[in-house]
């Protein structure tokens, strides 16, 4: 089976299935978050395998629950309705915790620097970054608001990828981080973002009048250039880590992708921005 048909079908299964999940609204998103922690343990077991290649980490099992705790601390946040600054403040001492275990468990420290930078990177990026799409359980509407995030995701990965299989033969090579990334994929993923927002705008606002998204017909753009700008670079950031390690993919999981982080390295970095940009937007009301 060619790699195109296995990421179709991965692509036709895979998405009907998440969408599922988060039409599911069950305790606040129960399940959802579920598969977001268990997503989030198995990126920072990928992410550390790759990191592992090139430097020295702290405890494999330690760096694991750091990031298990954000994303079930997220979400107990939620059902109790507490603050998410406890989540950051929660990080903060995850992190002071590395640096003095790196102090009291090490007799050498000519590894310490890339050590520690390498243990907070995996909490930052494969624990910390994934609490924000829990984030956006908390509002009013939170199905429609995550299933926005994803579709627009999605939609900019896969109009990407097609315009860059279509139409990129002869302009590759334009970021060095990944050079068979193309004009067309990038002028795809934009143009793939930005109508998805404007199409989830005219079916869930115009059309069917819910108090989701106000009528400012300039704000979809925003949330599009903002949603391609982000999948982008988090699609070209997963690439410079793989690049840096020295591996094809994060893992074999998933058939045609690789690893999970392979498939959600645009969720990544898309869930903070967007979390951010439709909050100024939007000011979406808590549940």
């Amino acid at each position: 089976m060619s790699k195109i048909v296995q990421r179709l079908l991965t692509f036709f299964i895979g998405i009907p299935l998440v969408m599922f999940i988060v039409w599911v609204p069950f305790c606040n998103h129960l399940v959802l978050n579920c598969a977001i922690l268990i997503t989030s343990i198995i990126s920072t077991i990928e992410l550390y395998a790759m990191i592992q290649k090139k430097t020295p980490l702290l405890s494999k099992t330690l760096l694991i629950i750091f990031s298990s705790l954000l994303n079930i601390g997220s979400y107990l946040l939620i059902l109790f309705h507490k603050n998410f600054d406890y989540i950051n403040w929660l990080f903060i001492i995850f992190v002071l915790i590395l640096l003095a275990l790196e102090v009291f468990t090490h007799k050498t420290f000519e590894d310490s620097i890339t050590r520690l930078c390498g243990s907070i990177f995996t909490v930052f990026y494969a624990g910390y970054l994934f609490t924000f799409l829990i984030r956006l359980t908390q509002y009013e509407q939170a199905t429609l608001i995550v299933a926005l995030f994803l579709f627009s995701t999605f939609i900019c990965d896969s109009i990407a990828w097609l315009f860059g299989v279509t139409m990129g033969k002869n302009n590759k090579g334009l970021v060095a981080a990944s050079p068979n990334k193309s004009v067309a994929g990038f002028i795809g993923g934009f143009a793939g973002a930005i109508a998805s927002c404007y199409a989830f705008w005219l079916l869930f606002n115009l059309k069917m009048d819910l108090p989701f998204m106000d009528k400012v017909p300039y704000k979809p753009l925003l949330l599009g250039l903002a949603s391609a700008a982000s999948c982008i670079v988090g699609d070209l950031t997963e690439s410079v880590i793989k690049r840096s390690s020295e591996v094809k993919d994060s893992g074999a999981i998933i058939p045609g992708r690789g690893g999970i982080l392979d498939s959600i390295d645009s969720i990544v970095f898309h869930a903070p921005v967007f979390s951010i940009v439709f909050y100024f937007l939007y000011n979406p009301v808590i549940a």
